[in-house]
């Protein structure tokens, strides 16, 4: 077996391999989880139905204005049941221009700076001066 070491065995090698193994697993399972979220979206994309906006209500009651064809209904659910409320005239509703969305690795670039920041901020300030040498252990020298 491959895992189990040998008196003899290289256990560089294994664990280059098992490595390598590991690497294959992460992008087979990463190319997957986006053919299947693909695969989702395309399953969901309608052009008549939309939930416009949802507010919760109370603990599992939700009230929300959904747009079927060129008509708003007002609808309240919650697990057990939903209630049809009445139409909601397009003139009332204050609709707002739909979202562009956020990309993922701009929201992590943009947090990945304020956390190095926040990180540099406190390592400045921990030792009073941040003139010293790194190596210095800041009693008298």
């Amino acid at each position: 077996m491959l895992l189990i070491s040998q008196p003899g065995g290289n256990s560089y090698a294994q664990l280059i391999t098992v490595l390598i193994i590991f690497v294959a697993v992460l992008a087979v399972t990463a190319y997957v989880t986006r053919w299947i979220a693909n695969y989702q979206k395309a399953q969901g994309v309608g052009r008549n139905i939309e939930v416009v906006e949802s507010a919760r209500v109370a603990g599992n009651k939700w009230i929300a204005i959904v747009r079927v064809g060129r008509t708003y209904k007002a609808v309240v659910f919650s697990r057990e049941q939903s209630t049809y409320l009445g139409d909601v005239p397009a003139e009332e509703l204050e609709l707002s221009a739909p979202s562009t969305g956020v990309s993922f690795s701009g929201l992590f670039e943009k947090a990945m700076g304020k956390a190095k920041t926040a990180k540099s901020n406190n390592l400045s300030s921990a030792d009073g001066n941040s003139d010293k040498d790194d190596d210095s252990c800041g009693y008298g020298s």
